[in-house]
């Protein structure tokens, strides 16, 4: 009885103490504050009945405190300390909020802006606003001012307002807003030069997008080959969902117009040339040879100083391995795998090995890994190639895999199969500024061994994703895109009145704390008695 008395009384000590916290800060409620500190002063009353005599005890005796003074001696002191590390915790606390730094400590960085949106923020030439059209009582208000205040923390060209659209029904009016939608618009300059953008989402990938949407789309044009089976970059109809998602590259396209692209499709032997303004030629997934007028084109064009950005199929030969040879790469017949590192699917090839570039420094130091479905495999070639030109292997496979040269047998290491690491993705360059008609001072090559890498059943995964729009940068000479991007979250809301928030926070933040403080109070009180 006598050890329950003293947990008791500790417990009551610290929720009597407690109870203007529980009403200021954790539940606002009155009644809660009245039930904790009638509890409070419950326990304390019971300890007081089990121990009236220690408490009232002997007198002094040879010079020494009497128990009932000892005692009393310890609670008071534990009063003063717990008024004192109320008032230290508190000051704290009011110190942290107006002026404390934040550390972001969650594995995948979430309240972390990316370094895509970091480099944005750094470059904008103007004001920009973003004017959030949502309710104070939205899920999502508070989720959207936390995103905004981060923006506003890197640069100061970057403002935010909410409005009602309610009670703004003229502004909504301007942006053609529906009623009841949640949107942000994104505003440079002021009328009657005043440009916009609409976002659906107000996430950090959408928000970045939309900056980059008014400052720098349209800059580079993307000429994106067709008419030898590339996958198509936009659904043609006639597809379902399923289908669609497997052999379309739409979210490839939408990703390059998020980075400043205009990409287009052309087919080369109906326009007889690449354009003047052709910033990179990308070739996805052809399965069918290319003409002999095709193929001179893309010589020329390189010759010039073109972008190529190659991406192979899995099993068909379009007829580029003349013109890529001269660039030192060679495509392997057969696909990679490695059984290993991927027993369920040896076909798609995962690894966390890159090559020493800009292209994959940032991936190379996230360790990322990246993930080829059905790739093939490049060679550097040393002899034959055409003067000035540098081969560098780009992304490389783990050493327990190898190209299966009969892919419809399975996965079995057969000998004179190539095995080992193996380059899965490679880059080559020249110098070409003494280039006849030059474009750019330098003719640069990508090939992927996997043209899936784009299709829109993979494009979700982002380090792939990094990697390929970084390639593209690198080839359009953008190196402000050579970055990580923001990843596709969703946002996570549970809809909580403010009666359940206040509960969670009261049990989160008051009840539990109390207990513990409690108890090792009445454990310190115990020892101090005996």
């Amino acid at each position: 009885m006598n050890t329950y008395a003293k947990i008791a009384g500790g417990i009551g000590l610290v929720m009597l103490l407690t109870s203007p916290f529980t009403f200021l800060f954790t539940s606002g409620s009155k009644e809660a504050t009245l039930i904790k500190a009638g509890l409070g002063l419950g326990l304390i009353a019971f300890y007081v009945a089990t121990h009236w005599k220690k408490l009232t005890g002997q007198e002094k005796k040879a010079g020494n405190m009497t128990e009932g003074g000892r005692s009393g001696f310890f609670y008071s002191s534990s009063i003063v300390m717990g008024l004192l590390l109320l008032v230290v915790l508190s000051a704290v606390n009011f110190i942290v909020a107006r002026r404390g730094p934040t550390w972001d400590l969650t594995k995948k960085k979430i309240y972390s802006l990316s370094p895509q949106t970091m480099n944005t923020l750094s470059t904008l030439k103007e004001p920009i606003k973003a004017i959030a059209f949502i309710k104070a009582d939205n899920p999502i208000y508070e989720y959207t001012e936390r995103l905004f205040k981060r923006y506003t923390a890197e640069s100061d060209k970057f403002q935010y307002e909410f409005k009602n659209p309610e009670a703004n029904p003229k502004l909504a009016a301007k942006f053609a807003l529906k009623e009841g939608q949640t949107t942000v618009v994104l505003v440079k300059g002021t009328e009657p030069n005043e440009t916009h953008t609409t976002i659906s989402a107000p996430t950090e990938q959408e928000l970045t997008n939309g900056l980059t949407k008014l400052t720098k789309v349209g800059q580079q044009k993307v000429y994106y080959l067709v008419g030898h089976g590339e996958w198509p970059l936009e659904d043609t109809g006639g597809m379902n969902a399923d289908e669609q998602a497997v052999s379309v590259a739409s979210e490839f396209k939408s990703s390059l117009v998020q980075d400043g692209y205009a990409p287009e499709a052309i087919n080369l032997l109906q326009k007889g040339e690449l354009p003047k303004d052709a910033a990179a030629v990308v070739i996805a997934g052809a399965k069918t040879p290319f003409a002999e007028k095709e193929l001179s084109l893309l010589d020329a064009y390189l010759e010039e100083g073109g972008r190529l950005v190659y991406l192979a199929d899995q099993s068909a030969d379009p007829g580029l391995g003349p013109l890529l040879a001269k660039y030192g790469i060679t495509v392997e017949a057969g696909m990679v795998v490695d059984p290993q590192t991927n027993p369920q699917s040896p076909f798609v090839v995962a690894t966390p090995v890159f090559g020493d570039h800009e292209i994959t420094a940032q991936l190379k130091k996230m360790r990322a890994m990246v993930q080829f479905p059905a790739t093939r495999a490049f060679g550097v070639l040393k002899q034959g190639t055409l003067s000035g030109v540098t081969t560098t292997p780009l992304v490389l496979t783990l050493p327990t895999a190898w190209v299966e040269t009969n892919p419809t047998d399975g996965a079995a290491l057969d000998a004179g199969e190539k095995a080992g690491s193996v380059p899965v993705a490679i880059i080559a360059s020249r110098d070409t500024k003494g280039a006849t008609n030059k474009r750019f001072d330098e003719a640069r090559v990508v090939a992927f061994g996997s043209s899936r890498l784009i299709v829109d059943a993979n494009w979700g995964h982002e380090a792939n994703r990094n990697l390929v729009l970084n390639a593209m940068g690198w080839a359009s000479t953008q190196v402000d895109k050579i970055t990580i991007r923001p990843p596709d979250r969703d946002i996570s809301t549970i809809d909580m009145n403010t009666d359940l928030m206040n509960k969670i926070r009261f049990l989160s933040a008051d009840a539990w704390p109390v207990l513990l403080i409690g108890f090792g109070l009445a454990i310190w009180v115990s020892r101090r008695n005996k």
